[in-house]
């Protein structure tokens, strides 16, 4: 979608629809709706029916008889009282797919002045409108979708803030590159997405500045990488191991690093899972999705800071040669793991990229992975389970999904919990079975950590929802990649 930032003047552009935010509130409903009635005189009838109110999410079409902007919709934001970032998020969200649905080619929205900085105001509105008309549709070949929005025109009315939009809005732009990759990673089936390709999509970083390694099977097996490996036995597509350098910082500052489970397609191997609802099992790479959507999001905003972002990759699947409950296998650095269940497989890949992520002594490492379905008992598809060693790490990103929406809730890691993973025949077992399953999978990992800060986000329930709200699709949603962008560049 283009993105144009202009002054606003009413007969100064040409758009299919125009939006504009009304509050709730009678002193601010008052003044706006009397400046929108003396530029769209079309408006009155609508306003004197008293039908639109300003109410929160209401949109209210008017067909104004003009060529150039034949449409104004007019998006309700409830009170001032408590307005956010997120509600205007939302506002845009709603005018975006109000003109879609109208089968609107090109959307003008006047930005706002409810007290937010231009360059927030612009970035959200961009983030709402964009992400809200995103769809996977590349495999329709009748009755495709209709028209879609491919112009979105930001109006400023203030001379002074036409610079700040410019930049919120280009910030904007670059985190919706990022989370629309990860949603197409996560989305497209898994006979297009697969290790291999999953590393070349990372390899197409190359062209925004990344520099990007891939390791095969061979430079995998003598790095010892014994979880991946294992995962792998089933599988007649090789492992991979995705490695994205983005140098943006001085030289020689220690790296944040991203770790992204890549799991292509999982059948839950040996341990089989229930054919109902296997096929969403192709969006289990959705932690790599968003670590490489992340990648290029910040390679587009330039960011002035080193982040390396390390994907494992395999299909999990069952055959003659898969790895098998009562296996024992041996780790990167060399502990060892009773496997307990071969469906608790993400956080065995992840276990050998934590341990190569120490090359890198990094500032702090974050995982994300779709991991575990009791985090999606305890938290449903709105939040991500957040688990770490070290509270200042974790402040900041609850922080970051704070302001961005892409939000987190803190669980513990209670050495209580330790007695569930225990093995009798080896350093851990996989699996500690139903109870505390988010807490005892990131207590697993803890054993891979040496020394550094670390975070663990299990996306299971926030990157794969079955029905979309706002601008957060249906199917994969890129969970990961606005909270990350957010916390490097307010690092």
């Amino acid at each position: 979608m283009k993105i144009t930032i202009q002054r606003f003047k009413s007969d100064g552009y040409a758009a299919d629809a125009t939006a504009v935010f009304v509050s709730q509130d009678k002193t601010e409903f008052g003044a706006r709706t009397a400046t929108i009635r003396s530029l769209w005189g079309a408006a009155a009838n609508v306003l004197d029916s008293n039908d639109f109110t300003g109410a929160r999410d209401s949109a209210t079409p008017v067909y104004t008889g003009s060529k150039k902007m034949p449409r104004l919709i007019m998006v309700g934001t409830g009170g001032e009282s408590d307005f956010s970032l997120e509600r205007l998020r939302r506002a845009a969200s709603v005018a975006a797919q109000r003109a879609a649905g109208m089968k609107c080619t090109s959307l003008a929205i006047v930005l706002p002045s409810f007290g937010f900085a231009a360059n927030e105001a612009a970035q959200a509105v961009v983030e709402g409108a964009m992400l809200s008309v995103y769809s996977f549709d590349k495999y329709f070949t009748e009755n495709k979708p209709g028209k879609k929005l491919e112009r979105l025109l930001i109006l400023v009315e203030d001379e002074k803030s036409l610079n700040d939009a410019k930049r919120g809005a280009a910030v904007g732009e670059a985190i919706v590159n990022g989370v629309t990759l990860a949603r197409d990673l996560a989305n497209a089936p898994s006979n297009e997405i697969y290790p291999e390709s999953l590393a070349e999509q990372a390899k197409g970083l190359s062209s925004l500045g990344v520099k990007v390694t891939v390791l095969n099977k061979a430079q995998i097996t003598r790095l010892g990488m014994g979880g991946l490996l294992a995962v792998n036995q089933g599988s007649e597509k090789p492992p991979f191991f995705a490695v994205m350098e983005w140098n943006g910082g001085r030289k020689g500052e220690a790296p944040v690093v991203l770790v992204g489970k890549g799991i292509t397609f999982d059948s839950g191997g040996i341990s089989i899972k229930p054919s109902a609802g296997m096929g969403e099992m192709k969006m289990d790479m959705g932690g790599a999705a968003a670590v490489i959507g992340t990648m290029r999001g910040i390679a587009e905003l330039k960011l002035n800071r080193n982040v390396v972002g390390l994907v494992p990759t395999t299909e999990n699947m069952p055959s003659g040669s898969a790895y098998k409950p009562g296996d024992v296998i041996t780790f990167m650095n060399g502990k060892t793991a009773e496997i307990d269940n071969t469906d608790a497989e993400g956080r065995l890949i992840l276990a050998d990229a934590l341990c190569y992520a120490s090359r890198y002594k990094p500032q702090a490492v974050i995982d994300l992975a779709t991991l575990t379905g009791a985090c999606v008992i305890a938290l449903g598809n709105v939040a991500s389970g957040l688990m770490g060693n070290n509270p200042e790490l974790n402040g900041k990103i609850v922080e970051a999904g704070n302001r961005s929406y892409d939000r987190v809730v803190e669980l513990p890691l209670w050495e209580e919990y330790e007695e569930l993973i225990k093995s009798d025949i080896a350093d851990v077992k996989n699996s500690g079975g139903r109870a505390a399953g988010t807490i005892t999978a990131a207590l697993f990992l803890q054993h891979f950590v040496d020394g550094y800060p670390w975070a663990h986000l299990d996306i299971a329930g926030s990157g794969m929802v079955p029905k979309g709200s706002w601008y957060v699709t249906k199917g994969g949603t890129g969970a990961g990649v606005r909270l990350l962008i957010d916390l490097l560049r307010n690092w």
